[in-house]
């Protein structure tokens, strides 16, 4: 198991309000509803933040999950699986900045808890949070733990983890042992998980959530260790997880990351001058990263930007600090091994995984995907139970409903590819596609440029199977792009690649070339030249051709599989780093290789914030990503359960990806042109909340209506999926203080507000509660 330059965290944090964290904590007395709070008074010094306190857990540890190619006998997941103890050093260790007590893999020891309701206790003490490290087996598990005071009070933070197979993680290897002792060459992680606790009580005891036992098929929480983190008096900052990145800020700099915690009791102001650099022989800060505002318990990412001096060259390894400044002192500094500028990147994990999502992607929140190929032909499936661009490999099984319907509609003679001659997009128009994405307040889009169906829709010189030398007759793609670029230029750019092709002869993924379901006979390939080796003369070079003649900025794959990524991704990279003006591309985590730089679940979300970054995708149809001529408007999502899921995502960390399916005449129906309308109208009002904005690390939401999210030094808002009444309130540790202004998007005209011990309580006048529709966002925008 290796740490990779790179991070990534599965980051779980919610809870109870936590009476410390307010940046002017307020009495018993409510506040006066001019809005202003009391201001405690402490020196000008910082205090020294403990260090973490790991937790041994050996008494409750029932399940073994990590094997060694000696010691064998364990099953992580039920079925028979480990992690390979050779990755996974026992013993006291940093992992994101944190000291654990990992568990030693030995034969027939058991090494971690799966949750099913244990309480563990705790050295008594003021912590301000617990990393525990987590991982889930078949598929991410949550629930709520139960943090237990001295005072007999309690509070329910969530925890959760990601799925072991999904190599999201801050521990991550290459492959795990499969029941026989063989290496299954798949990446599987251990991530961090964060929950808070409340500083001004005493823990005493956590209870795990309840989830699953270690089955097949059944979804379970594992937990390997956790520490927690004390609580300073006064005013305190940490710094953590330090990183170089390969990522650049504005005029080329290099970022480097850090994350800054408030340890202490006083909140951090713009007054206090807090500012982040970096100290490291070979290179200077050019961009000092600046934090104004951080409530106690509250944590903030920055970006400090450096460049190398003159004789150091990319990807130089020197030691050096970061170092945290204010009120005139040193505040807090980390020391690490940092790689002085972006070297060429090299076809190996440990080279891709240096690569992160771009700045732009992180920020940018909500795309549009779109789904054309000749499934939008047939365009049938049964309404909210399968894909309709799975039309091809559904009629292929008599007991699926597609056998029986092609069967009906085209007879049994009617082959798929048949279907090609009819996708003739005669009526697409690429600006209206263009200026409809832009008015729905998107920031990029991602359309398919070769589904599983093998049919590619621009001019690949690899294979006459695509949409110049057949039906459209057109470069669907060299269109869409010169369009976006020319009248929505703001627009980032992106294609989709099924990396597999179900019934390619020379690589069939369903195991056989292309076969009439009813008879079973052969049938052609339309378009296709035998004799390729599928992946390094087909797979590989149209992904070169998509990268060198189309410039996508994000390249989405599909199900992975036999690849050649290593090599076609380390010249996507390096082309886009080596230009003139370099240009920051993302890839996601399908191309078949375990580097990626954000995860894609789809038709689904996180329960608690996520922050390694994601992208959750589904379509306007209630299950189809491909147009489905067979659903009824009725079923389409509405505009506010678009504008609820991208505000339940963006709140988490996610960026939302919202699919459409035009027809095959290269129209996009008025249903989805509605809605996406509908959804652009409320982001003028209220998309200051959502782009450019991050998670709160305290929580991701408050019950079932309320969501969070952050301008980083500017503002805090508060998302209401229900209309509000004369007040809201809000039960949470929200960053706010006399001074700030608290508004309606949409009513400009500042509120009243009143803290009331751990609540913020808003008065919504009549005026302000006719204002807007879906969502209501209140804005603080902080005074200083």
């Amino acid at each position: 198991m290796t740490e990779l330059p790179r991070r990534h965290v599965l980051g779980m944090t919610a809870g109870a309000a936590v009476g410390a964290a307010l940046l002017a904590p307020a009495t018993a007395e409510a506040v006066p509803r001019t809005g202003t709070a009391p201001e405690t008074l402490h020196g000008g010094g910082w205090g020294t933040v403990p260090p973490a306190v790991p937790v041994p857990l050996d008494d409750w540890f029932d399940n073994d999950g990590i094997d060694t190619a000696e010691a064998r006998g364990g099953s992580f997941d039920g079925s028979g699986y480990t992690f390979p103890g050779e990755e996974l050093p026992a013993g006291d260790r940093e992992i994101a900045g944190t000291t654990f007590r990992f568990p030693a893999a030995g034969a027939g020891a058991k090494n971690n808890i799966v949750a099913l309701g244990q309480r563990i206790d705790l050295p008594p003490g003021r912590y301000l949070s617990g990393l525990l490290l987590t991982a889930c087996s078949y598929g991410a598990a949550s629930g709520r733990a139960t943090v237990h005071y001295a005072d007999g009070t309690t509070s329910a933070p969530a925890l959760a983890g990601p799925d072991w197979y999904s190599g999201s993680g801050d521990l991550t290897s290459a492959y795990r042992y499969a029941p026989d002792g063989t290496k299954d060459p798949h990446p599987v992680s251990i991530a961090v998980s964060e929950i808070p606790l409340d500083p001004t009580r005493q823990a005493v005891a956590l209870t795990l959530p309840t989830t699953q036992p270690a089955e097949a098929d059944k979804s379970a929480l594992h937990v390997f260790a956790l520490s927690l983190q004390p609580a300073a008096e006064g005013r305190a900052l940490a710094v953590r997880d330090a990183r170089t990145t390969t990522s650049l800020l504005e005029h080329g700099a290099q970022s480097v990351e850090a994350t800054v915690v408030n340890a202490g009791t006083v909140g951090i102001l713009a007054a206090d001058g807090l500012t982040l650099s970096v100290d490291v022989p070979g290179a200077r800060t050019v961009a000092p990263a600046r934090v104004t505002r951080l409530a106690p318990g509250d944590q903030a990412r920055v970006r400090i930007g450096i460049r190398n001096r003159p004789g150091t060259a990319p990807g130089t390894a020197r030691d050096g600090s970061v170092v945290a400044r204010g009120r005139g002192q040193q505040a807090a500094t980390v020391r690490r091994s940092l790689t002085l500028g972006v070297p060429d990147y090299t076809p190996t994990d440990a080279s891709l995984s240096t690569h992160q999502a771009p700045y732009w992607f992180q920020d940018a929140k909500f795309g549009i995907f779109i789904h054309w190929g000749v499934y939008s032909v047939p365009a049938w499936a049964p309404v909210g139970t399968q894909y309709a661009e799975w039309y091809w490999n559904q009629m292929q099984d008599p007991n699926n409903p597609t056998y029986a319907h092609h069967r009906d509609t085209y007879g049994e003679s009617f082959a798929y590819d048949d279907f090609i001659p009819r996708f003739r997009a005669e009526h697409f128009d690429p600006r209206s596609w263009v200026e409809l994405f832009r008015d729905a307040g998107a920031q990029y889009h991602v359309l398919t440029s070769k589904h599983h169906e093998g049919f590619a829709l621009w001019d690949t010189k690899l294979s006459d199977r695509n949409s110049v030398k057949m039906g459209p007759k057109r470069d669907v793609i060299r269109e869409l792009f010169d369009a976006s670029r020319r009248y929505a230029p703001e627009l980032h750019r992106g294609l989709y690649f099924s990396m597999p092709e179900w019934f390619n002869p020379d690589h069939p993924w369903m195991g056989h070339a292309p076969r009439n379901p009813y008879t079973l006979e052969p049938v052609p390939y339309t378009g296709h030249s035998a004799g390729k080796d599928y992946v390094t003369e087909l797979q590989g070079p149209q992904m070169l051709e998509l990268i060198e003649g189309y410039d996508p900025e994000i390249i989405w794959c599909d199900i992975g599989g036999d690849n050649d990524s290593h090599r076609v991704l380390a010249e996507y990279f390096n082309q886009a780093k080596n230009r003139a003006r370099p240009v920051d591309v993302t890839v996601n985590d399908r191309s078949g290789i375990g580097s990626h730089d954000f995860t894609t679940p789809e038709y689904t979300t996180y329960d608690q914030i996520v922050t390694a970054k994601w992208e959750s995708s589904r379509g306007l149809d209630p299950y189809s990503y491909g147009y489905n001529a067979q659903t009824p408007d009725e079923k389409y999502m509405t505009a506010e359960e678009i504008v609820h899921s991208l505000v339940d995502i963006v709140s988490k960390n996610g960026n939302f990806l919202l699919d459409i399916g035009p027809k095959a005449d290269g129209t996009i129906p008025d249903i989805m042109q509605r809605r996406l309308r509908e959804t652009g109208q409320w982001l003028k009002t209220n998309g200051e909340a959502i782009y450019d904005t991050t998670y709160w690390s305290r929580m991701p939401q408050l019950g079932e209506d309320l969501r969070f999210t952050v301008r980083p030094d500017k503002a805090f808002y508060i998302h209401s999926l229900a209309r509000p009444g004369a007040t809201l309130t809000v039960g949470a540790p929200v960053p706010v203080r006399g001074g700030d202004r608290i508004t309606l998007l949409g009513h400009d005209r500042p509120l009243s507000w009143r803290t009331t011990g751990d609540s913020l309580v808003i008065d919504v006048p009549a005026a302000a509660r006719r204002t807007g529709e879906h969502a209501w966002v209140f804005k603080i925008a902080w005074s200083g």
